[in-house]
């Protein structure tokens, strides 16, 4: 299976435009369009109008899409150069926005190159507890998602007194290899991060989700993927953090960052998620 066959996306006679069904396995437990799902199908369009790899793709959510609505994906290319594209996506259902991808793509040789990012210590893929899967999540984008507990207390733990802001998750996607537009999924658990960093079983609703692209995984394949959460800071009800995404030999494969609505936890069925995303 590749990304067009995992996300659904349809091609219209127009080479520009994109049809995503929203359906319930790219969705998160509350029923919504989930964020990396978003992001990640915009960057395989984008990919494929323009040509050349990601480099980097910006995502602002502005509303819901939840089955069976059909999201109308729209690729602009803006500029062009001898080795970069600069290129948006403009994300409607029925004519209204839903969300809005910005990117920059290219690859140009240059004889220099080095990464300076960490990775943290943590226990190996066969080391790390599978994560427990909630029953909310069954049929959704979760399900499709193995996910190994590398760095993390148990939710049902949390105790109320604050982590060090780092949480991490080996992941991996069975159906299809960890390109840009499969590693934006990987990358959006900046809201699980949080919770772990309050020491709160709390809900945060993603308002935007970055995806910095460093080594592309067609040259350096990997599996597993480490998501190396890095909280930053909560304030006036947002949080801001960023996640590293590792190969399981160590190479930094992309870098990603969020902010997000923070939210005292509600089960769901006490309340519905008012932006794209929630806590998984």
């Amino acid at each position: 299976m590749d990304a067009l066959e995992f996300y659904g996306l349809i091609p219209s006679e127009d080479p520009r435009r994109w049809r995503l069904p929203v359906v319930p396995s790219l969705c998160s437990g509350h029923g919504s369009l989930f964020g990396g799902a978003a992001l990640g199908s915009s960057i395989e369009a984008l990919e494929r109008v323009t040509g050349p790899p990601l480099v980097w793709a910006t995502a602002q959510y502005l509303a819901f899409a939840r089955p069976p609505d059909v999201v109308e994906l729209e690729v602009c290319e803006v500029a062009r150069g001898h080795r970069s594209s600069q290129a948006r996506v403009l994300a409607r259902v029925d004519g209204r926005e839903i969300f809005t991808v910005v990117a920059a793509l290219g690859q140009r040789e240059l004889p220099w190159s080095g990464s300076w990012a960490l990775r943290p210590e943590v226990p190996s893929v066969a080391a790390s507890p599978v994560r427990p899967f909630a029953a909310q999540h069954q049929g959704t984008i979760g399900e499709r998602l193995d996910l190994r507990v590398a760095n993390a207390r148990p939710m049902e733990t949390l105790d109320g007194i604050p982590g060090d802001g780092r949480a991490a998750l080996w992941a991996r996607l069975p159906d299809i290899p960890a390109t840009a537009s499969a590693l934006a999924i990987v990358a959006d658990y900046v809201p699980f991060g949080i919770a772990q960093a309050l020491g709160r079983r709390t809900g945060a609703n993603s308002l935007d989700n970055t995806l910095r692209m460093v080594r592309p995984t067609e040259t350096h394949p990997t599996e597993w993927v480490l998501a190396d959460v890095r909280v930053q800071a909560v304030a006036d009800g947002f949080g801001h953090g960023v996640v590293h995404l590792w190969a399981e030999d160590g190479t930094l494969l992309a870098t990603a960052s969020q902010s997000a609505v923070v939210r005292e936890w509600r089960d769901r069925a006490d309340t519905r998620p008012t932006s794209t995303e929630v806590t998984r």
